[in-house]
């Protein structure tokens, strides 16, 4: 098993997203990347925090890599973007990837020079370290399944039929 943390705008829909992956083993939504321990969801939405929202993955690498989870990230999500996606504005919603080995690193910036190639530069999404994770209050967890009808600006469909459990 192996884990990582990925950023593509409101959580709700990335971790629905890839909760129905084959491979996937794990998920919750949180904060990352931000500059106090332990926000609340209000303190990311005014600003005092600047965390981004995130889901964390825990995989099994035989069965979905890491470039893979990079691949269906940018299928969700517009690399090209800062603090937006979708109708939501703002820091807590920039993209990004933060690896929890740091051999992580080079296969995400290796995969991601060859995938957007001549594009590259202007690509957005963050790759860090991740650090200071906290976990969402309960409510944002698997919001989408309690909610069906929540809002989300992510195509679930997107997952091709061979792709999902």
């Amino acid at each position: 098993m192996k884990e990582i943390y990925v950023a593509g705008g409101c959580f709700w829909g990335v971790e629905a997203y890839f909760k129905q992956l084959k491979g996937i083993i794990n998920t919750s939504v949180g904060y990352i990347d931000g500059n106090i321990s332990n926000p609340s969801y209000e303190m990311v939405c005014d600003g005092r925090a600047s965390h981004a929202e995130a889901c964390y993955l825990s995989y099994d690498p035989n069965l979905i890599s890491i470039e893979t989870i990079c691949e269906h990230l940018f299928r969700i999500s517009n690399p090209f973007s800062k603090f937006k996606q979708g109708n939501d504005v703002g820091r807590q919603y920039r993209t990004g990837i933060y690896f929890v080995d740091d051999e992580d690193e080079s296969i995400i910036l290796t995969f991601m020079q060859s995938f957007f190639n001549e594009d590259y530069p202007r690509v957005q999404t963050e790759v860090k370290k991740a650090v200071d994770y906290a976990l969402a209050e309960v409510y944002h967890q698997e919001y989408l399944d309690k909610n069906p009808g929540g809002y989300c600006h992510v195509n679930l469909g997107l997952a091709k039929e061979h792709e999902r459990k």
